[in-house]
């Protein structure tokens, strides 16, 4: 049996890493996707360094000719769209080129690696697409409109792809993890200030106590282990039938609950739970 192949986004840390490094040690061949070449170092040992960054078409094809070259006619077995930013902030302050940027990388960079790869996925007989989302699609909270937004897009996505591929034997899954230990989560809460919000100091203040609020509930949490995504990860790429959509995390699985509650029902549990 020849080795099976994957191609992970946002490889140098988090669920992207944590990932390469499990399926490495599982005997795959697997090429791991960085923004810039000075981030190949932080690929774990044995990963194949790809320099790709998601919003930028030209490293997009670079990268998949440069995976063709190596498979040959084994094609590519699977590929993990991990690669994905968290901007945050009140949806009527944050800057439209915040949003854009969020999009860029979360959805429609998502679409052209998938876009690039699928011929390379249908050669080795009908492989794996993993997308990962997050639990912020099904129920977000105040201050999570963009990432929300990206991720619900994904979500989306990933519905049309799983009906638009089983015709090519390409199984399609979605991951949504809740927090976790990872380097995006932990920036989260920085997040906001990065966007640089718009709009006059009055209007930043309506805002103040509300993003304060959500700040302090978010560093007080406590994220779970990314272990919790890469199971999910890998038994998406390994069962004889994928499941489509798959919670990680204990928080992802208790915020799920809250779906099924009358939506301001549910509004006023998480503005309670987040004391605005």
């Amino acid at each position: 049996m020849s080795t099976r192949t994957v191609l992970i986004t946002g490889a140098a840390g988090g669920i992207g890493s944590a990932t390469a490094r499990r399926l490495t040690e599982m005997g795959w061949e697997v090429y791991g996707g960085v923004r810039r070449a000075s981030d190949t170092d932080r690929l774990p040992a044995g990963v194949h360094p790809l320099v790709l960054d998601v919003t930028d078409e030209e490293t997009i094809a670079a990268a998949a000719k440069d995976v063709e070259a190596r498979t040959g006619s084994r094609g590519l077995d699977a590929l993990v769209n991990n690669a994905g930013v968290i901007v945050q902030g009140p949806a009527e302050l944050v800057p439209m080129e915040a949003w854009r940027r969020q999009f860029d990388i979360n959805l429609f960079g998502l679409v052209a690696v998938t876009q690039a790869v699928l011929p390379m996925l249908r050669a080795g007989g009908g492989g794996r697409i993993v997308n990962v989302g997050a639990i912020s699609a099904r129920v977000t909270a105040p201050t999570l409109g963009p990432i929300a937004a990206s991720k619900a897009a994904v979500a989306s996505l990933s519905e049309t792809l799983r009906m638009e591929l089983r015709t090519f034997g390409v199984q399609v899954s979605l991951v949504e993890p809740g927090a976790l230990q990872t380097e995006i989560f932990d920036k989260a809460g920085d997040a906001a200030r990065a966007a640089g919000l718009r709009g006059t100091a009055a209007d930043q203040r309506l805002y103040g106590p509300m993003t304060a609020a959500v700040e302090k509930a978010t560093a007080n949490m406590k994220p779970g282990p990314v272990d919790a995504a890469v199971k999910r990860i890998v038994d998406a790429l390994t069962a004889r039938r994928a499941a489509t959509r798959t919670l990680a995390g204990r928080d992802a699985r208790m915020f799920a609950v809250l779906t099924k509650l009358p939506d301001r029902t549910r509004d006023r549990l998480v503005s309670r739970a987040l004391g605005v």
